[in-house]
């Protein structure tokens, strides 16, 4: 049988395809691995030095600021490298994103002032974003769906990794040396990837004569900066949360729904949409992206606020209450490398997101019973479970996005995937912590109020505590303090379960698709594998099978009735 592409053709070019062998492969990836680390890490590093960071600094009233700089440009050039990536070729812009995260390390290590390390922040971000979603399409640029599976776990794997890492280094470099560390760290990684990703990722760049959707590039950023920054009010502006008689709040959130309105509007008419629209009625990309979302809104919410239990429960150090954290990074890596061998040895992957999700939505329910001086055995259980079920789904379902579209869309359905989990984590947390420190503050006011003189010491409604000062409270204060921790934490976890639990139903409808053998760069005809299985030449665009059986080099969705794809 032969096959017939009525999507977009190959690339036409006078430079030679790219040969795939497995040493280049492997060495893009090991490129890829550090480039993706840095980003990840940078995440959750700064949120145990932040106290020490911007106490130095001066900018306590501002410390929100140097997170949110962070994840706001992260979020916002998601879709533009997917998008330019596509468009231009990934080399280049790959390279522009570790340099700025490089640069942006220097500067911010550097810092005299919360201003400008609020600056580069920002910076960090704008490269950031561009090595978390370059990297996964470049994998699936180099391998083919069938074998992606061994790479994306790995890939997986290190953001849970990243998560708990980067809060346990964060306490050690403010603990034991200098926060200016927690940014140096990355210059001497940022100069390798840079240095083997010039050498060795070898893709091809090509020109568009296609215009670029400017106004949707505009409205998107306003968009995202205005929900982020909607989300993030109370860390910036230091008022409480949601405050709906702060006109700043109402115009914030109007402006951002008037642009989000329009962007709609303006991608269905452009002619070369930064999203289009057309992937959400692919059915696995929808469901992948809503899975994406609420993974996003709520384990990463869970999991912001259990390093603050422990340090408060147990006494641990910031450092410490890092280590704790371990086996949810032990459970994440054992299902997302175990995963991805599975996925290639058998070519199916359906499965993992929904024993995945069963999994997160019974870890985060067995979470809700945490309690003041619990056992740190079973509470390493918890965290365990709760890391099996993300580890199962995290890389499985960007997998899932990456071969249901047509091989020229990868990037920009990568980085739509990633986006709304970012915008979901963002939400999330917000919405998480207005919960949790409303109930905690009601909590800590009546036991400071059973206990004469006992507030005089904490501030108003222990706004002041710190794991030192609790540690050293005396009896009945000690355990009703944390026991206020634990009757805040555990039963705000009930909120996040139906959410999560929906995450789980929409799993139950992901298809199984075929996994394609051709890997992206080949089904566009910009690249030719080394071995036998592929014809070393490009047959109208698309690399063909030797055995003439078409493979499934083009991919446009996961309704091949579409007609786009004919064998």
């Amino acid at each position: 049988m032969a096959t017939a592409v009525s999507a977009q053709p190959g690339i036409a070019s006078d430079k030679p395809p790219v040969v795939l062998t497995k040493r280049t492969v492997w060495l893009i990836f090991g490129a890829l691995m550090a480039s993706m680390f840095m980003s990840s890490l940078d995440q959750s590093i700064v949120g145990t030095a932040l106290p020490t960071i911007v106490g130095d600094l001066n900018g306590v009233a501002h410390q929100g600021w140097v997170v949110t700089a962070y994840i706001m440009a992260i979020a916002i050039v998601m879709p533009l490298y997917g998008k330019f990536g596509d468009l231009w070729g990934r080399r280049w812009p790959f390279l522009v994103a570790i340099g700025l995260f490089t640069l942006a390390s220097v500067g911010a290590g550097f810092a005299n002032t919360l201003g400008e390390l609020v600056l580069w922040r920002g910076i960090q971000g704008l490269g950031g974003g561009g090595l978390m979603i370059l990297s996964q399409a470049i994998i699936a640029d180099i391998v083919s769906a069938k074998e992606r599976g061994k790479y994306m776990g790995p890939m997986g794997a290190l953001f849970g990794i990243s998560s708990v890492i980067g809060p346990l280094l964060g306490g050690a470099f403010t603990e034991h040396a200098n926060w200016r560390w927690c940014f140096w760290i990355n210059i001497p990684i940022g100069i390798a990837a840079f240095a083997v990703a010039w050498f060795t990722l070898k893709l091809p760049s090509h020109r568009s004569g296609k215009k670029i959707d400017v106004a949707g590039i505009v409205l998107l950023v306003v968009a995202t900066s205005g929900l982020i920054l909607t989300t993030s009010w109370q860390s910036i502006s230091g008022t409480r949360a949601y405050d709906w008689t702060d006109g700043r709040l109402v115009g914030l959130v109007v402006g951002t729904v008037v642009a989000a309105v329009a962007f709609v509007l303006v991608e269905q008419r452009a002619a070369e949409p930064l999203l289009p629209l057309h992937l959400f009625k692919n059915p696995t990309f929808a469901i992948a992206t809503s899975v994406g979302l609420i993974i996003g809104m709520g384990m990463f919410a869970a999991l912001a606020f259990l390093p603050t239990f422990l340090q408060m429960s147990t006494g641990a150090s910031v450092t410490g209450s890092g280590f704790l954290m371990l086996p949810m990074m032990a459970g994440v890596m054992l299902t997302a490398i175990g995963s991805g061998i599975a996925i290639t040895k058998t070519g199916r992957y359906r499965m993992y997101p929904i024993v995945g999700m069963a999994l997160a939505t019974g870890g985060l329910m067995w979470l809700t019973q945490l309690r003041g001086g619990m056992s740190m055995v079973l509470f390493s259980a918890m965290i365990f479970v709760l890391g099996l079920g993300l580890g199962l789904v995290m890389q499985t379902i960007v997998l899932a996005v990456q071969n249901s579209v047509d091989p020229h869309e990868i990037g920009t359905a990568t980085s739509a995937n990633n986006f709304f989990r970012e915008i979901g984590a963002a939400v999330g947390v917000a919405l998480f912590s207005t919960i949790f420190t409303g109930r905690l503050t009601d909590r800590l006011t009546d036991v400071f109020a059973s206990v004469p003189g006992a507030a005089s010491g904490a501030g108003s409604g222990g706004a002041s505590l710190t794991p030192a000062i609790v540690a050293a409270m005396p009896e009945p204060l000690h355990s009703g303090v944390i026991g206020a921790y634990a009757d805040a934490l555990a039963p705000a976890f009930w909120y996040l379960v139906p959410l999560v639990a929906i995450a789980f139903v929409l799993t139950l409808f992901l298809r199984e698709v075929k996994l394609s053998d051709v890997a992206g760069m080949v089904a566009r005809g910009e690249a030719v594998a080394d071995h036998g299985r592929l014809v070393e030449g490009v047959v109208a665009g698309v690399a063909v099978p030797a055995d003439g059986s078409g493979g499934s080099a083009s991919r446009p969705s996961d309704e091949q009735d579409a007609g786009s794809l004919t064998r």
